[in-house]
């Protein structure tokens, strides 16, 4: 049987000698051959310049259909280290509207040793780019050693001109991006991720291992992009018109713990991370940790009728300010008289306040805040969440001041889940930020009893009918709740002009179903509010914006003051009444 040239050696004792001894002597076989040979060298030359060519001149196909089940990470040398796709799931709002999901993308690779011509390949890219900047692309190239990522996250638009522009030095890089649809609106509760694609703030970083799991559906936050829209914007109007160095919102259903708006302010796009400020990454209701004024009188109220057994129509002597060594307790809205517990709480009496916590006492103080969880860090499942700052010597003094919330540091976010177990019938609701389900039931324990929960009720109603939220009054809806001013500390005190000013409020007030919780970091007087800058001025107003326009999104329907029902569950016992109106008339 006859071999060819390229036919493998039968065995290993054919040597070269042997070769050239089968070979053609005539010169027409060498001239075959060597046609052959040229043709061969050709053909491959041929097919490796067409691949190229379709290579450049095509789009790449997308890896998957679905683009929401892709990953993101920051462009590779080449194209064999892009990282494999399906890596991590999407997150969504409570009714599934998108907040962060994975897109196919392109990141414009160039390699230098094949530019032929650099000021001219700048131009072209530049236009295909759609950008005016050729200068700087041009001196990017030149300073580049061989290979320089020029542009990240590059859009269709911009993939098609790119590979239209069809240089052998350019080469695509597939690979995805971590998108975020809803922007800034929900950039402290999403986060972002890191360069490799893992989280680095936010649900993407406090829920990385689910999030990273190939198989796993989407994952539903408790937010609700509409409720989340009008507190951003509210909020954002508020700090714009009391320059306010800051605030945060958080609306929470007092049944089952779930957070439906949580907004902090400044804040960031977390697809523009070139533009990202230092100071936007702080989450000021998780991450923020205050003395939050007079909204713990509605604990210190709670705490004295449940462990105190105190009645409504109890009082204590408001009439001069309390003196403890050299501080001097003072009541803002003072009355200087006999005041009854209902009134101390309509009118945030400090005075009022600070004697009903000394009665109950200080043991009992610390334990009954502890119960509230404002003693222990948030189980929030973000990962910006804080310790709370108590008191190292939590005495008398302490405790009277901590009763109208001076000396007790937390966040607005766990003031908003022990304000729900104010009004829910007295049950402390774990709070969430992801939609409950049957995988993810509330966890609750009592904290005081449903009578004392019910009298709650009538008193936060009583602080906006006719107390210091006046200004929270919602058209069509039926409000209640607690303003809370109290001085930022400073070195050796506190300061008088920078406070933080906060509204915690419950609607519908005579069924309770969620908590709304406004807080503002410094802001100013106005005009309009005749140069003062207390909660009842600003964050109780913005509150009262608030209501009536996220009500309707979460099925509260509208009711009349003087509903029957609204009579029924927020009226005061005669007794209490005759008392407060008895009192004014001193």
């Amino acid at each position: 049987m006859s071999r060819t040239l390229f036919d493998p050696a039968p065995s290993a004792e054919l040597t070269g000698r042997d070769l050239k001894s089968r070979l053609p002597s005539s010169d027409a076989a060498r001239v075959r051959r060597r046609l052959v040979l040229l043709a061969v060298a050709f053909a491959i030359g041929f097919f490796g310049l067409s691949a190229r060519t379709v290579q450049l001149s095509l789009p790449a196909q997308p890896l998957l259909a679905d683009a929401a089940q892709a990953s993101e990470s920051e462009a590779p040398a080449s194209a064999s280290e892009a990282l494999p796709w399906r890596k991590r799931a999407s997150i969504v709002d409570r009714n599934g509207g998108l907040l962060a999901v994975d897109l196919p993308t392109h990141t414009l690779l160039v390699h230098k040793r094949r530019v032929k011509s650099i000021p001219h390949l700048a131009e072209r890219l530049a236009v295909a780019l759609g950008e005016d900047d050729a200068a700087g692309i041009r001196e990017r190239l030149e300073s580049a050693r061989a290979s320089v990522i020029l542009r990240r996250r590059l859009t269709p638009d911009q993939v098609a001109a790119v590979y239209r522009v069809g240089d052998p030095a350019i080469e695509m890089l597939p690979t995805v991006t971590r998108n975020y649809p809803a922007g800034a609106l929900t950039a402290h509760v999403v986060g972002f991720l890191d360069g490799e694609h893992r989280g680095r703030a936010g649900m993407e970083r406090g829920l990385e291992t689910r999030l990273h799991d190939p198989a796993a559906e989407p994952v539903a936050l408790s937010i609700d992009l509409g409720v989340q829209h009008v507190v951003h914007r509210e909020l954002k109007r508020a700090i714009e018109t009391f320059s306010a160095i800051g605030g945060a919102g958080v609306v929470m259903d007092v049944d089952t713990g779930e957070v439906i708006s949580l907004v902090s302010l400044p804040d960031f796009d977390a697809n523009m991370r070139e533009a990202m400020r230092e100071d936007a990454f702080f989450n000021r209701a998780t991450y923020g940790r205050y003395e939050m004024g007079s909204t713990f009188k509605a604990f210190t109220t709670a705490m004295a009728l449940e462990v105190g057994r105190m009645r409504l129509t109890d009082g204590y002597d408001a009439t001069h300010p309390i003196r403890y060594g050299r501080f001097t307790i003072r009541d803002h809205h003072a009355k200087a008289r006999w005041m009854t517990v209902a009134e101390i709480f309509m009118y945030s009496s400090n005075i009022g306040a600070a004697k009903m916590a000394v009665d109950v006492g200080t043991e009992a103080q610390r334990r009954f805040l502890g119960s509230l969880g404002l003693l222990d860090r948030s189980p929030l499942e973000l990962p910006e969440v804080i310790d709370p700052q108590a008191p190292a010597r939590w005495k008398e003094l302490e405790t009277m001041t901590i009763a109208f919330g001076h000396g007790l540091a937390v966040s607005p976010m766990q003031v908003a889940a022990a304000m729900a177990a104010m009004v829910n019938g007295g049950r402390h609701v774990t709070p969430t930020l992801l939609r409950r389900g049957p995988g993810n039931p509330a966890t609750e324990r009592e904290v005081i009893s449903p009578a004392t929960s019910e009298k709650l009720r009538k008193l936060f109603r009583l602080v906006v009918a006719e107390g210091t939220g006046r200004q929270a009054q919602a058209p069509g809806y039926v409000v209640g709740g607690k303003t809370g001013t109290a001085e930022k500390p400073k070195a050796g005190g506190y300061s008088r002009k920078a406070m933080i000013t906060s509204f915690a409020g419950i609607f519908p007030m005579h069924d309770p179903r969620y908590v709304i919780l406004i807080m503002l970091d410094e802001p100013k007087g106005t005009k309009e509010t005749f140069g003062y800058a207390t909660a009842g001025w600003n964050a109780a107003p913005t509150a009262g914006r608030i209501i009536p326009e996220i009500a309707p999104i979460l099925g509260v329907r509208p009711v009349a003051p003087d509903d029957p029902r609204v009579i029924e569950a927020l009226s005061l016992p005669a007794n209490a009444e005759r008392t407060a109106r008895r009192n004014e008339t001193l």
